[in-house]
């Protein structure tokens, strides 16, 4: 959990009652993920004039909201180090019918550059589908910052127990079977940090924006694990934190063996206990 967030996280599951059909109906209690709205408003701009603006709803499960936010910005390009952040908050009235927080505001330095036009083109140019593969590449290519380097590299038998090991880590998908999960790892094949969420794109933004405050660095010298396929967006992400290899349970997508390749990144998938195929880079 980010320092910036200290208070207990909001449960990610919850009970309802269920009517289950086999060779015989009954009524039981099951869990299920819990799925709350969370907006993004910034505040950014001199000091003397500052501006705040909503830039983003996303359906995610509730904890973690502070690191959802930071990896989101990061992965926007709107921030690159934690002093581009100088207050971020819960505001607004709770939800009247669960009491959560649904609402995170992130205060931008005054030296951080913002411009709002250039979010909501970028954010068309990533998502739409009648934008090209060459246009969205070429999008990526300009929040990429040029970074060292680094020599990660894991062994094939390391990346194979990863499947099981991030399994008995997946506390809420163990409960529920509804939640996606990115995880770090090191050249031992031993994962670091683990976040889940209903949302690929938001248990991915978690997972980097936890690394932000606590040092990001520490995140390019280690692996990114997806609990499903590995989609543009996702080793977008990882591009732009500076990842070097990206392991996903499902398959990559045409687009993103593309991104993986033009910024050296490493890209697995079909990844299970007995094999995994290489799309982009090697593994030793």
């Amino acid at each position: 959990m980010s320092a910036l967030e200290t208070k207990d996280l909001p449960v990610a599951s919850t009970r309802v009652p269920v009517e289950l059909v086999n060779h015989e109906t009954k009524r039981i209690d099951d869990f299920v993920s819990v799925e709350e709205p969370l907006e993004i408003r910034l505040v950014y701009g001199p000091i003397t004039a500052r501006l705040e603006q909503s830039i983003s709803v996303t359906m995610r499960t509730p904890g973690n909201d502070h690191e959802l936010s930071q990896g989101f910005l990061l992965g926007e390009g709107i921030v690159q180090t934690a002093s581009d952040i100088v207050g971020i908050e819960h505001c607004g009235p709770p939800s009247p019918d669960k009491g959560i927080h649904n609402v995170v505001r992130v205060e931008l330095s005054e030296s951080a550059q913002f411009n709002p036009d250039v979010l909501l083109r970028h954010t068309f140019t990533t998502s739409s589908c009648g934008i090209c593969g060459k246009t969205s590449l070429e999008a990526v290519n300009t929040i990429v910052p040029a970074y060292d380097v680094v020599s990660f590299a894991v062994s094939g038998t390391h990346l194979k127990a990863l499947p099981e090991r991030l399994l008995k880590r997946q506390t809420e998908f163990v409960r529920t079977g509804g939640l996606h999960a990115s995880a770090s790892f090191d050249e031992e094949g031993q994962i670091t940090r683990l976040r889940e969420d209903v949302g690929r794109h938001n248990a991915l933004d978690k997972l980097i924006g936890s690394y932000l405050h606590s040092g990001i660095s520490a995140l390019r010298q280690q692996g990114l694990l997806l609990s499903g396929r590995a989609s543009f967006e996702l080793v977008q992400k990882a591009a732009v934190a500076g990842i070097p290899l990206v392991a996903s349970i499902g398959p990559p997508s045409s687009l993103a063996i593309e991104l993986a390749s033009s910024h050296d990144v490493t890209l697995v998938g079909f990844l299970k206990h007995d094999r995994f195929n290489v799309y982009s880079g090697r593994v030793i």
